[in-house]
């Protein structure tokens, strides 16, 4: 392909598509692109249109639910939603207005979500509720895929974690990680484009340190921070997991992760927060205001504010279009072909 840069509208209409034609009702299909297509504006590319094709071969498999139907119950405090098996590019939404509905009347919410498809940039959602005016913090557990180095198999998930805090006249600060040294997604794209991966991000089968991203797939990842990585993860298997189980949860044949691509069905948390139920408003943005600016001047030309970037990259890519690795792009070719849906010029 000579021509490696996509207009985004053209890139959503196009994803749309693809999703319907697995089954999904289109209203529910576009949002699911817009929150794809946003996450690869964003520069959350390994979360981004990279994922197509596999949340394609998961809707197809039954994995994520085309036609999920979401439930929710509401208590002082609390929402518990089943997602019904929906992808989490729906259920991530979802779960953020039901969030937001819920703080007219309480100062924080905590949602537990249950069996969600991979929520893929968890930063997107805290975003849509920063932007709402609200503070969020978010997180999904995985299945096990993290180890420290010499365990004999992976032992618990690389559960990732995000918040997201509005900051007045400023876009929302929101910060993404997963508690691996390196998030999954990039292990796949390394896998796909036939290069190694950096040492320390991964441990073969047998426990071992390797730099070869198909053995990393069929082994396990390391930790952030060792044991402060592993600590983390824990945390969010609680909220996440536990939370959120049921009967099934306990069912150790569902809980493993494809080499391929990411596990349907999980558990996630959203925790929102109303900032003017704790502080005035006014007070509340003069003090966000005070803090980051001290960090700022600080820090001179090497700080940065998490979403700063991002906020960006995504005006930058509505307005100049959307530039896709080669390799993606002839996937994204690929699965044209197998759908029969044009892919955008």
């Amino acid at each position: 392909m000579t021509n490696s840069i996509w207009q985004a509208n053209a890139l959503e209409a196009w994803v749309t598509q693809i999703f319907t034609a697995c089954t999904m009702p289109p209203e529910q299909a576009a949002e699911a692109a817009a929150i794809l297509v946003r996450s690869e504006l964003r520069g959350y590319k390994t979360h981004g249109l990279t994922r197509v094709a596999a949340y394609a071969a998961r809707l197809s498999a039954g994995d994520f639910n085309p036609l999920a139907k979401m439930q929710a119950r509401s208590f002082p405090g609390g929402i518990v939603l089943d997602a019904d098996g929906a992808m989490g590019q729906l259920a991530g939404p979802h779960a953020v207005r039901l969030g937001l509905e819920a703080l007219k009347n309480s100062a924080s919410v905590l949602i537990a979500v249950q069996s969600c498809g991979h929520l893929g940039a968890l930063g997107i959602y805290a975003l849509l509720a920063a932007e709402a005016g609200a503070f969020c913090m978010i997180g999904q557990r995985t299945p096990p895929i993290l180890a420290m180095e010499g365990f004999e198999a992976p032992a618990i998930g690389h559960n990732p974690i995000a918040f997201g805090c509005p900051l007045p006249g400023q876009p929302p600060l929101v910060f993404d990680i997963a508690c691996s040294v390196a998030a999954r997604g990039h292990i796949l794209l390394a896998a796909r484009e036939g290069r190694p991966i950096p040492e320390g991000w991964a441990l073969t089968a047998a426990g071992e340190p390797t730099t070869d991203a198909d053995a990393a797939l069929d082994g396990s990842l390391l930790p952030m921070g060792g044991h402060k990585g592993i600590g983390i993860a824990m945390m969010v298997e609680c909220l996440a997991g536990a939370l959120t189980a049921s009967a099934a949860s306990l069912d150790s044949g569902k809980n493993s992760i494809q080499k391929a691509g990411a596990a349907g069905r999980q558990g996630g948390f959203i925790w929102m927060v109303k900032p003017d139920a704790f502080a005035e408003e006014d007070i509340f943005g003069q003090y966000m205001a005070q803090w980051t600016q001290t960090y700022l001047a600080a820090g001179g030309d090497q700080a940065r504010l998490p979403g700063n970037r991002g906020d960006t990259m995504e005006r930058e890519g509505r307005r100049h279009g959307v530039k896709l690795p080669t390799a993606i792009a002839r996937e994204l070719q690929a699965l044209s072909e197998e759908f029969r849906i044009n892919f955008p010029e």
